[in-house]
């Protein structure tokens, strides 16, 4: 068990950062922080998102309860997504580790950088 003094990134813990923080999990809440949306309207604003890769992140959301799915009875039948109260409480630690990359980034990219260097002498030499 966690207490204060002890952060433990567990299985169960790397599992659930893996789903809430992969590429498109964040386009997605982005996008559901602002308004609830049909499929297809996620579809248009995460152009780069297969049809696959949505549904598969939409039911990882749903599953961990971040998002919900409400079936709307028009014709034909349509879904929407909504971010639940349980997916709003993500916002603000999102938003620090974009405001982290942000303000590191020119750092982290002169790593980088130093690095591939470094890897590219290190394979010239050998």
């Amino acid at each position: 068990m966690d207490t204060a003094d002890e952060v433990r990134i567990d299985a169960p813990h790397r599992e659930l950062l893996d789903q809430i923080l992969d590429k498109w999990s964040l386009a997605v809440l982005n996008e559901l922080c602002e308004r609830p949306c049909r499929f297809n309207e996620l579809r248009r604003a995460i152009p780069q998102v297969t049809q696959k890769s949505l549904t598969a992140t939409l039911r990882r959301l749903e599953r961990n309860g971040v998002v919900e799915r409400e079936v709307v009875s028009t014709r034909p039948v349509a879904v929407r997504y909504r971010i639940t109260e349980l997916g709003k409480t993500l916002r603000r630690p999102i938003d620090v580790l974009l405001a982290w990359t942000s303000q590191h980034m020119p750092a982290i990219e002169r790593a980088r950088d130093d690095f591939d260097r470094r890897e590219e002498a290190r394979l010239l030499i050998t």
